[in-house]
C-alpha cells in the first residue's frame, strides 16, 4: 500500500497539497535551502548572513525594554575571531547554552557594533552532510521538520521501487543518476552540486515527456485528413487586401500566406500566430475567416470577454459586409429567444461567421459547415474547451492566437505541435510609451491625468482586485481608486470590473470608448484585446500584483496610434526587478524572455497566465539546452522501434489523454 499514514492533521494538510501517497511526498521537491557552510569571516558585509561555530566567551546576560527580553553574550569563533551575539524574546537560552559546549550560529551581522543578530543557534559542529537543510512549501499546520521526516519514512517505504521509465541509452547519453538517486540528492545534498545534478535528470525528463506528447499530437493532427474542402481562390483573397485603406506588413502578408496554404492543406491546420501587441493579428484573422468564406465554409473565432467579442464583431462587420460576409455575434448574455434564433441560423448555413464567448461550444449551437476555428488569446482556454469547438466541424482547421511572443528558437521547441507564425512589424508607427515607477503620494499621476483630460485624451486605471480588504488595501481595489477618481474628476469617470453585470458593463465600457468618459478604472479584464485609440495614459495600483507578461498587455491598451504614451506603475517596492524590466523596455520579446527568466519553474498561474506551458522543473530560458537536447531527443525515441522507447511514448500518450479531460 502506497497511501500515507499518520495523525488526522498531517494527513489534512497532505491533502490541500495533493499529496496521496509516499509517492507524492518524495515528488514534492524542496522550494529552497537553509545552508550551514561556515561563513568565511573576512570581510563580512552588513546584514550579512552568516554561520559560525565556536564557544561562548562569557557568560549570558539578561535584559528587558518594554515588551522585549534580549539575551547577549560573547562568542568565540573556531578561527579565533570575537563577537557579541544578540538574541530577542528567546529568554530560554539562558537555560539551555552552557559555557565550554561548541555552537553552530545563524544570524545576521551588524558592522557597526561587530554583533550577530542570533536567527538559529544548534549545538555541536554540523557534519557535512547536513549543511544544506532542505525548505519546503507546506500548510502553516504542517512544519518544515516533520515533512523532512515524511520524506526519510516515505523513501524506506518505497524502498527501490521507483519506476525507472527513462531509456537506459539516453541516461546512458547525459550521465545520469537513476530517479530515485536523484530525488535523494535533491532533497538530502551534500553540497549544491547534489541539487543542479539530481535536478539535471528530473527536468531532461520533463522536458523529453513534453516533446514527446507534442511530437505525438503533431502526427496525429497529420493524419486527419480534410474531406471535400474546396480550394481557396487566392485572387480574391488578394482582392480583400488590395482594398484594404492601408498597406499590410511584409510579416502580416507572410502570415496569411503561410495560413491559407496551410487551408489548402489536405490535412489539417494546427498553427500559432503570435505577436507583440499591436502587430495586426487581427487583421490577420479576419483575412482568413474571409478566406475561409470563399471556400463556403463558417468560421468562428472564440475571445474570452464579452467586450472582447462585440468590438471583434463590430470591426469583421465593418471590415467584410462589403463582400456580402455575414457576421453574428454569440455571447451568453443574449437574450434567449434571440439566442435560439442565431442557433437556428447558424445550423442552417445562414450565417458565414460568428464571434463569442464559451457559449461556441455550448451543447445547443451546431454548425451547418464549420471549416476554421479561431482561438484568440488562446491561453485562456483549457485543451478540452479548444477540442469541443473544433469538434462542432468535420476535421476544423485551427488557429491559435497569443500576444506574448517568444523567441522563435524557443517557440519551435516549446509549441513543437503547431506551426508557429509570428508578427514582429507594427502596421503603423512603433509604440512610443514612456513607464514610469512611481508611488500612490506622487502629484505627478494627477498631474498627468489633468494634461490627458486637458488635450481631450482618455485614460486608464487599473487595479489588481475589485474590493479592498483592509484600509491598508485602499489602492489595490477598483471600488476605492473609482471614489478617489471621482471626487476628483466627477462624470469623467467610469468604472468595469467582473463583478458588474454584462449590461452595466457594456454601458460604461461604451461610455468610454465613445469619449463620453475620459477615465476608466478598471481591473485586468480589459487586458485582452481593447482597442481605444485616443488613449494615453495608463495608471497601475499595486502592479506587483500583475504578472510581467500581464503588465506588458495591460500597457499595450495605450499609445495605440503610435503617439507618445505614459504608464505609471504605482509600487510600494520601487526597486522590483520585475518592474524595472517592464521600465526599460517595450519590446514584446525581451519582456516575455525576462518574465522566464524572473518567474523560475513550478509557478503554474504565471504560465497560465502567459499562455506558456507549465513545468514542475524546467525554467524555459535558463535550461533551454536541456529543453533543445530532450526534443531532439524525442524525434529519435518517436522513430525507435524498441522496447523502451514504447515504454516511455506510452507514457506519454497516457498523459495526452489525462490532459485533455483538464485545463491548461
Amino acid at each position: 500500500m502506497d497511501k500515507l499514514t499518520g495523525s488526522d492533521r498531517i494527513k489534512e494538510a497532505l491533502n490541500k497539497m495533493g499529496i496521496e501517497s509516499f509517492y507524492d511526498v518524495i515528488y514534492h521537491l524542496p522550494r529552497s535551502y537553509d545552508s550551514f557552510f561556515v561563513t568565511e569571516e573576512t570581510n563580512l558585509k552588513p546584514k550579512e548572513r552568516v554561520v559560525l561555530v565556536g564557544q561562548l566567551a562569557g557568560v549570558p546576560t539578561f535584559s528587558r525594554h518594554d515588551r522585549i527580553t534580549l539575551v547577549s553574550f560573547p562568542f568565540v569563533t573556531k578561527k579565533k575571531h570575537y563577537y557579541r551575539i544578540v538574541a530577542f524574546n528567546r529568554p530560554y537560552l539562558l537555560k539551555t547554552i552552557k559555557m565550554g559546549d561548541i555552537y553552530t550560529l545563524v544570524g545576521t551581522f551588524n558592522q557597526f557594533k561587530n554583533e550577530i543578530n542570533l536567527q538559529t543557534i544548534i549545538r555541536g559542529e554540523m557534519d557535512d552532510s547536513h549543511r544544506l537543510r532542505p525548505v519546503y512549501s507546506l500548510p502553516i499546520n504542517l512544519s518544515n521538520f516533520e515533512f523532512i521526516r515524511l520524506v526519510e519514512k516515505s523513501f524506506a517505504h518505497i524502498n527501490h521501487n521507483i519506476d525507472d521509465y527513462l531509456p537506459i541509452k539516453m541516461a546512458e547519453k547525459y550521465h545520469f543518476f537513476s530517479e530515485e538517486e536523484s530525488l535523494k540528492m535533491i532533497h538530502f545534498p551534500r553540497t549544491y552540486e547534489d541539487i543542479r545534478l539530481g535536478l539535471r535528470r528530473l527536468k531532461y525528463e520533463e522536458a523529453l515527456l513534453f516533446s514527446l506528447k507534442t511530437g505525438i499530437i503533431r502526427e496525429e493532427n497529420k493524419t486527419l485528413a480534410k474531406t471535400n474542402k474546396q480550394p481557396i481562390p487566392l485572387k480574391e483573397v488578394n482582392q480583400i487586401v488590395a482594398s484594404l485603406p492601408y498597406h499590410l506588413t511584409s510579416d502580416q502578408l507572410k502570415a496569411i500566406r503561410e495560413i491559407i496554404l496551410d487551408m489548402n492543406e489536405t490535412s489539417l491546420m494546427y498553427r500559432l500566430l503570435q505577436g507583440d501587441v499591436g502587430t495586426g493579428k487581427t487583421l490577420v484573422a479576419a483575412i482568413a475567416l474571409y478566406a475561409n468564406f470563399l471556400r463556403h465554409d463558417q468560421g468562428v473565432i472564440l475571445v474570452p470577454t464579452d467586450i472582447l467579442a462585440r468590438q471583434h464583431y463590430n470591426y469583421l462587420q465593418k471590415l467584410l459586409s462589403p463582400f456580402a460576409v455575414r457576421v453574428s455575434l454569440l455571447i451568453g448574455s443574449l437574450p434567449p429567444e434571440e439566442k435560439n434564433q442565431l442557433h437556428k441560423k447558424i445550423e442552417a448555413g445562414e450565417v458565414d461567421i460568428v464571434v463569442g464567448t464559451h457559449a461556441l461550444f455550448s451543447e445547443g449551437v451546431n454548425y451547418h459547415s464549420l471549416g476554421l476555428a479561431i482561438i484568440d488569446e488562446q491561453h485562456r482556454f483549457g485543451v478540452n474547451q479548444r477540442q469541443s469547438l473544433a469538434g462542432k466541424g468535420d476535421h476544423t482547421d485551427l488557429l491559435l492566437m497569443s500576444a506574448t511572443p517568444i523567441p522563435r528558437t524557443l517557440s519551435l521547441t516549446i509549441y513543437g505541435d503547431l506551426d508557429v507564425t509570428t508578427l514582429k512589424e507594427f502596421p503603423g508607427a512603433k509604440r512610443n510609451i514612456v513607464t514610469q515607477i512611481t508611488d500612490s503620494s506622487d502629484p505627478n499621476i494627477f498631474f498627468q491625468v489633468h494634461r490627458a483630460l486637458i488635450n481631450d485624451e482618455q485614460v486608464f486605471i487599473i487595479a489588481p482586485r475589485i474590493e479592498s480588504t483592509s484600509k491598508k488595501d485602499e489602492l489595490n481595489s477598483t471600488e476605492e481608486i473609482y471614489r478617489l477618481y471621482a471626487k476628483e474628476f466627477g462624470d469623467e469617470v467610469v468604472m468595469v470590473h467582473g463583478q458588474m453585470g454584462d449590461e452595466e458593463k457594456n454601458l460604461s465600457f461604451a461610455a468610454f470608448s465613445q469619449k463620453k468618459s475620459h477615465i476608466l478604472v478598471a481591473t485586468s479584464i480589459i487586458e485582452v484585446g481593447i482597442d481605444v485609440p485616443n488613449a494615453t495614459l495608463m495608471v497601475i495600483y499595486s502592479p506587483e500584483n500583475f504578472g510581467l507578461a500581464s503588465l506588458h498587455q495591460l500597457r499595450g491598451r495605450i499609445g495605440r496610434r503610435g503617439q507618445k504614451a505614459h504608464c505609471l506603475l504605482v509600487a510600494s517596492n520601487q526597486d522590483d526587478e520585475r518592474l524595472k524590466a517592464l521600465e526599460a523596455s517595450n519590446d514584446g520579446f525581451k519582456i516575455a524572455e525576462e518574465d522566464l527568466r524572473l518567474r523560475g519553474p513550478g509557478q503554474m498561474e504565471g504560465t497560465r497566465q502567459s499562455g506558456l506551458p507549465d513545468f514542475a522543473y524546467l525554467n524555459l530560458i535558463q535550461d533551454f539546452k536541456i529543453i533543445e537536447a530532450a526534443h531532439a531527443d524525442a524525434k529519435q525515441i518517436l522513430e525507435a522501434n524498441d522496447i523502451e522507447s514504447k515504454k516511455i511514448i506510452a507514457r506519454a500518450q497516457e498523459e495526452i489523454i489525462r490532459n485533455s479531460f483538464t485545463n491548461v
